[in-house]
């Protein structure tokens, strides 16, 4: 497993703890080597909101879809 595929496992599994605390600073630790990944973003706006910080998590959903602007209800 690579380091970033390490920082996003353990950054899920937080969220699935509800430690959303720990779960963002893996998740910012991985867009520091990644930062073009959509899905990061998406992950890092999920543990912002958990945390009530719902300006910040607005922004990561935005650029989340700025980098990938999908339409997950027709796939």
């Amino acid at each position: 497993m690579t380091e970033i595929e390490t920082l996003i496992q353990n950054g899920l599994e937080n969220i699935k703890k509800e430690n959303f605390e720990k779960a963002l600073s893996f998740f910012d630790q991985a867009l520091l080597l990644k930062p073009e990944d959509p899905d990061l973003w998406n992950h890092k706006g999920i543990a912002l909101r958990s945390l009530g910080r719902y300006d910040e998590a607005s922004y990561c959903y935005n650029r989340s879809l700025q980098l990938d602007p999908r339409d997950r209800s027709s796939s």
